[in-house]
């Protein structure tokens, strides 16, 4: 469960970064990206634990309001899945066609860059 919540965080913290305050980007990299715990970041920003905690959670929240009104992820989620799909497609009923499948793969790396 713990590592979904990683996983998730770094996803949104990689979309919606900019948006945050820079010491909210910089405890999230600290904590998220480069993996250090609580006590680490205390130590490096001479604050208390529990204030990087609350900053922490303010920023997760934060960060989950703006993938519920703005859809970025789950947006871009659905279009890799769906290229991934027409690419599957077209490579197992049109492989015949070079023009079509080097369009289709070309979209299909756009899509999951």
């Amino acid at each position: 469960m713990q590592l979904e919540k990683n996983e998730q965080m770094n996803i949104l913290f990689n979309f919606y970064s900019k948006l945050l305050t820079k010491k909210q980007r910089e405890y999230m990299n600290l904590y998220y990206v480069e993996d250090l715990s609580l006590g680490e970041i205390s130590e490096q920003y001479n604050v208390s634990r529990q204030a990087i905690y609350d900053n922490l959670k303010r920023s997760e929240e934060i960060l989950l309001a703006y993938e519920k009104d703005l859809k970025l992820v789950k947006n871009m989620q659905d279009e890799n899945k769906l290229a991934n799909q027409l690419l599957e497609y077209v490579n197992a009923n049109y492989s015949s066609d070079d023009e079509l499948v080097n369009m289709v793969k070309r979209l299909n790396d756009l899509s999951n860059r």
